[in-house]
């Protein structure tokens, strides 16, 4: 797919050659940001409460406001799929599935250089 074909995210640093790395860094690097964009892409579209039950240790109000911002920066699709019951269904936009191999490379790089909790007591960070 050629580049006219994508939509383009307007930013205030355009034209800056760092400013896609930075525009980049600001929309997934919120701490829960890239681990909704990988559950996404890991499970398809999800309502709140199956994606709740995907990011171990989120608030429902912190996947709220993170849903809220990926929605708002274009990465997200929020639609209604029923009134009664009212029932939401997230999904990736295809600028946010685009995403996919920036969010693995991130989840290879840790695998790579971070230590295991349970091997934390013998060294320092």
């Amino acid at each position: 797919m050629e580049d006219s074909d994508h939509d383009h995210l307007a930013v205030w640093c355009a034209g800056d050659e760092w400013c896609s790395i930075t525009t980049t860094a600001t929309l997934i690097g919120r701490k829960w940001h890239p681990v909704i964009i990988h559950r996404l892409l890991e499970g398809g579209p999800q309502g709140f409460n199956a994606l709740k039950e995907s990011v171990d240790g989120i608030s429902s109000k912190v996947l709220s406001d993170s849903l809220d911002d990926l929605e708002d920066a274009g990465l997200v699709d929020r639609a209604i799929i029923s009134e009664k019951p009212f029932r939401v269904e997230y999904s990736l936009t295809e600028c946010g599935a685009d995403l996919e191999p920036v969010v693995e490379a991130m989840r290879e790089w840790g695998e790579r250089h971070l230590i295991p909790a349970e091997d934390r007591s013998s060294s320092v960070v």
